[in-house]
Protein backbone atom coordinates (compact mmCIF):
# COMPACT_ATOMS: atom_id res chain seq x y z
CA UNK A 1 0.00 0.00 0.00
CA UNK A 2 1.44 3.41 -0.88
CA UNK A 3 0.31 6.39 1.12
CA UNK A 4 0.67 10.23 -0.69
CA UNK A 5 0.00 13.08 1.21
CA UNK A 6 -0.40 16.39 -0.27
CA UNK A 7 0.32 18.93 2.12
CA UNK A 8 1.88 22.08 2.79
CA UNK A 9 3.80 21.20 6.13
CA UNK A 10 5.40 17.16 5.42
CA UNK A 11 6.97 17.24 8.22
CA UNK A 12 3.73 17.25 10.11
CA UNK A 13 3.68 13.92 7.92
CA UNK A 14 6.88 11.93 8.31
CA UNK A 15 7.50 11.60 12.29
CA UNK A 16 4.25 9.50 12.47
CA UNK A 17 5.70 6.38 10.60
CA UNK A 18 9.15 6.58 12.45
CA UNK A 19 7.71 4.65 15.38
CA UNK A 20 5.54 1.62 16.72
CA UNK A 21 3.24 -0.01 14.24
CA UNK A 22 3.27 2.54 11.70
CA UNK A 23 7.21 2.48 11.81
CA UNK A 24 7.67 -1.36 11.82
CA UNK A 25 5.28 -1.14 8.49
CA UNK A 26 7.48 0.94 6.77
CA UNK A 27 10.65 -0.75 7.56
CA UNK A 28 9.32 -3.90 6.42
CA UNK A 29 7.63 -2.67 3.32
CA UNK A 30 4.03 -3.11 3.98
CA UNK A 31 3.33 0.74 3.21
CA UNK A 32 4.98 3.30 1.55
CA UNK A 33 5.05 6.89 2.23
CA UNK A 34 5.54 10.22 0.16
CA UNK A 35 4.80 13.69 0.85
CA UNK A 36 3.99 16.26 -1.57
CA UNK A 37 4.62 19.41 -0.80
CA UNK A 38 1.97 21.79 -2.86
CA UNK A 39 3.81 24.56 -2.53
CA UNK A 40 6.36 23.36 -4.77
CA UNK A 41 4.27 23.75 -7.78
CA UNK A 42 3.78 27.58 -6.96
CA UNK A 43 5.26 29.25 -10.11
CA UNK A 44 4.87 32.83 -8.90
CA UNK A 45 7.75 34.33 -7.50
CA UNK A 46 6.87 33.97 -3.82
CA UNK A 47 6.07 30.09 -3.88
CA UNK A 48 2.47 31.67 -2.65
CA UNK A 49 -0.09 28.96 -2.54
CA UNK A 50 -3.30 31.15 -1.02
CA UNK A 51 -5.82 33.22 -3.04
CA UNK A 52 -8.63 35.52 -1.98
CA UNK A 53 -12.39 34.46 -2.01
CA UNK A 54 -14.46 35.49 -4.61
CA UNK A 55 -17.44 37.49 -2.81
CA UNK A 56 -15.43 38.19 0.14
CA UNK A 57 -15.15 36.74 3.54
CA UNK A 58 -12.22 36.19 6.13
CA UNK A 59 -9.24 33.44 5.04
CA UNK A 60 -7.77 32.65 1.84
CA UNK A 61 -7.93 29.28 -0.09
CA UNK A 62 -5.91 27.10 -1.75
CA UNK A 63 -5.06 28.47 -5.01
CA UNK A 64 -7.09 26.01 -7.73
CA UNK A 65 -3.91 26.12 -10.01
CA UNK A 66 -1.68 24.78 -8.12
CA UNK A 67 -3.29 22.59 -6.58
CA UNK A 68 -4.11 21.07 -10.07
CA UNK A 69 -0.86 21.01 -10.94
CA UNK A 70 0.39 19.38 -7.90
CA UNK A 71 -2.51 16.39 -7.92
CA UNK A 72 -0.90 15.61 -11.67
CA UNK A 73 1.09 13.06 -9.68
CA UNK A 74 -1.92 11.31 -7.96
CA UNK A 75 -3.12 10.13 -11.46
CA UNK A 76 -3.16 6.77 -10.50
CA UNK A 77 -4.63 6.75 -7.20
CA UNK A 78 -7.60 7.12 -5.03
CA UNK A 79 -7.61 10.88 -4.71
CA UNK A 80 -9.76 11.57 -0.83
CA UNK A 81 -10.08 15.25 0.41
CA UNK A 82 -10.18 15.88 3.95
CA UNK A 83 -13.06 18.59 4.65
CA UNK A 84 -15.53 18.72 7.30
CA UNK A 85 -18.31 18.45 4.03
CA UNK A 86 -16.94 14.88 3.44
CA UNK A 87 -18.79 11.26 4.93
CA UNK A 88 -18.23 10.20 8.43
CA UNK A 89 -14.78 8.36 7.80
CA UNK A 90 -16.07 5.03 9.89
CA UNK A 91 -14.65 1.30 10.22
CA UNK A 92 -15.76 -0.16 7.16
CA UNK A 93 -14.19 2.93 5.05
CA UNK A 94 -10.88 1.85 6.49
CA UNK A 95 -11.50 -2.02 5.58
CA UNK A 96 -13.26 -0.98 2.58
CA UNK A 97 -9.80 1.49 1.15
CA UNK A 98 -7.03 -1.39 2.29
CA UNK A 99 -8.17 -3.48 -0.60
CA UNK A 100 -6.31 -0.45 -2.92
CA UNK A 101 -2.95 -0.27 -3.86
CA UNK A 102 -2.81 3.66 -3.51
CA UNK A 103 -4.23 6.00 -1.56
CA UNK A 104 -3.75 9.68 -1.92
CA UNK A 105 -4.69 12.37 0.77
CA UNK A 106 -5.44 16.31 0.40
CA UNK A 107 -4.88 18.07 3.40
CA UNK A 108 -6.49 21.27 3.04
CA UNK A 109 -5.30 24.42 5.07
CA UNK A 110 -6.77 28.55 5.47
CA UNK A 111 -10.49 28.01 4.67
CA UNK A 112 -10.19 24.78 2.87
CA UNK A 113 -10.60 24.10 -1.19
CA UNK A 114 -11.54 26.35 -3.70
CA UNK A 115 -14.88 23.83 -5.04
CA UNK A 116 -13.98 23.32 -8.21
CA UNK A 117 -10.37 21.56 -7.09
CA UNK A 118 -13.26 18.85 -4.97
CA UNK A 119 -15.16 18.26 -7.82
CA UNK A 120 -12.02 17.98 -10.52
CA UNK A 121 -10.10 15.54 -8.63
CA UNK A 122 -11.78 14.28 -5.26
CA UNK A 123 -12.63 10.22 -5.64
CA UNK A 124 -13.82 10.58 -2.16
CA UNK A 125 -14.53 13.17 0.77
CA UNK A 126 -14.00 12.15 4.49
CA UNK A 127 -14.22 13.71 7.23
CA UNK A 128 -13.11 12.53 10.96
CA UNK A 129 -15.75 13.90 13.02
CA UNK A 130 -18.15 17.52 13.78
CA UNK A 131 -15.05 19.69 14.36
CA UNK A 132 -12.55 21.95 12.96
CA UNK A 133 -9.05 21.15 12.59
CA UNK A 134 -6.29 23.98 11.65
CA UNK A 135 -5.17 21.50 8.85
CA UNK A 136 -6.08 18.11 7.16
CA UNK A 137 -2.61 16.83 8.17
CA UNK A 138 -4.10 14.82 11.29
CA UNK A 139 -7.16 13.30 9.70
CA UNK A 140 -5.08 12.12 7.29
CA UNK A 141 -2.57 10.63 9.81
CA UNK A 142 -5.81 8.94 11.51
CA UNK A 143 -7.29 7.72 8.25
CA UNK A 144 -4.01 6.36 6.94
CA UNK A 145 -3.52 4.42 10.23
CA UNK A 146 -6.82 2.83 10.16
CA UNK A 147 -6.20 1.66 7.00
CA UNK A 148 -3.13 0.63 7.26
CA UNK A 149 -4.08 -2.12 10.35
CA UNK A 150 -5.85 -4.09 7.71
CA UNK A 151 -3.08 -4.76 5.29
CA UNK A 152 -1.28 -8.23 6.09
CA UNK A 153 1.89 -8.19 7.66
CA UNK A 154 1.28 -4.78 9.61
CA UNK A 155 -0.38 -6.61 12.81
CA UNK A 156 2.33 -8.46 13.97
CA UNK A 157 -1.01 -10.80 15.02
CA UNK A 158 -3.50 -10.50 12.31
CA UNK A 159 -6.10 -11.93 15.32
CA UNK A 160 -6.08 -8.77 17.04
CA UNK A 161 -8.38 -6.99 14.53
CA UNK A 162 -11.25 -9.62 15.56
CA UNK A 163 -13.77 -8.58 18.43
CA UNK A 164 -12.57 -4.81 17.62
CA UNK A 165 -14.90 -1.99 18.34
CA UNK A 166 -16.74 -0.75 15.90
CA UNK A 167 -16.33 -4.08 13.72
CA UNK A 168 -20.40 -5.39 14.31
CA UNK A 169 -21.62 -1.92 15.16
CA UNK A 170 -20.48 -2.92 19.02
CA UNK A 171 -17.67 -1.38 21.33
CA UNK A 172 -14.78 -4.03 21.99
CA UNK A 173 -15.84 -5.96 25.42
CA UNK A 174 -14.25 -4.13 28.54
CA UNK A 175 -10.46 -6.10 28.47
CA UNK A 176 -8.30 -6.61 31.96
CA UNK A 177 -4.85 -7.90 32.19
CA UNK A 178 -3.02 -10.14 34.53
CA UNK A 179 -1.58 -7.46 36.99
CA UNK A 180 -1.02 -9.37 40.68
CA UNK A 181 0.57 -6.03 42.14
CA UNK A 182 -2.69 -4.46 40.93
CA UNK A 183 -5.24 -7.24 42.16
CA UNK A 184 -3.39 -7.47 45.47
CA UNK A 185 -3.62 -3.47 46.02
CA UNK A 186 -7.22 -3.46 44.53
CA UNK A 187 -8.33 -6.60 45.74
CA UNK A 188 -12.63 -5.28 45.55
CA UNK A 189 -12.62 -4.84 41.85
CA UNK A 190 -10.93 -7.87 40.59
CA UNK A 191 -12.17 -8.99 37.18
CA UNK A 192 -15.05 -11.42 36.98
CA UNK A 193 -14.78 -14.50 37.77
CA UNK A 194 -15.55 -16.10 34.72
CA UNK A 195 -12.75 -14.47 32.73
CA UNK A 196 -10.04 -16.40 35.10
CA UNK A 197 -11.78 -20.00 34.66
CA UNK A 198 -10.15 -20.60 31.26
CA UNK A 199 -13.12 -22.15 29.80
CA UNK A 200 -12.85 -20.04 26.34
CA UNK A 201 -16.81 -20.70 25.29
CA UNK A 202 -17.88 -19.22 28.65
CA UNK A 203 -16.03 -16.37 28.64
CA UNK A 204 -16.62 -15.82 24.72
CA UNK A 205 -20.48 -15.21 25.36
CA UNK A 206 -19.46 -13.34 28.75
CA UNK A 207 -17.23 -10.91 25.64
CA UNK A 208 -20.18 -10.50 24.08
CA UNK A 209 -22.92 -9.66 26.77
CA UNK A 210 -20.35 -6.84 28.22
CA UNK A 211 -19.67 -5.67 24.44
CA UNK A 212 -23.62 -4.79 24.15
CA UNK A 213 -23.76 -3.76 27.55
CA UNK A 214 -20.86 -1.70 27.19
CA UNK A 215 -22.75 -0.09 23.89
CA UNK A 216 -25.61 0.61 25.10
CA UNK A 217 -24.12 2.32 28.08
CA UNK A 218 -21.55 4.37 26.03
CA UNK A 219 -22.77 4.84 22.28
CA UNK A 220 -26.39 3.41 22.13
CA UNK A 221 -26.57 5.29 19.09
CA UNK A 222 -24.66 2.44 17.42
CA UNK A 223 -26.99 -0.34 18.31
CA UNK A 224 -29.88 1.67 16.07
CA UNK A 225 -27.62 2.08 12.51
Amino acid sequence: MRFSFFTLFPDLITPYFQQSIMGHALCNGQIEIECINIRDFAFNKHKKVDNTLIGGGAGMLLDPFVLDCALQQAKDSRIIFLSPCGAKFSYKDSVRLSQYHHISFVCGRYEGFDERSIELHATEIFSIGDFILSGGELAALCMADSIARHIQGVLGNMLSLQGESFESRMLEAPNFTKSKQFDKKNAKILPTSEYLNGNHAIIADLKLTMSKMKTQYFRPDLLTL
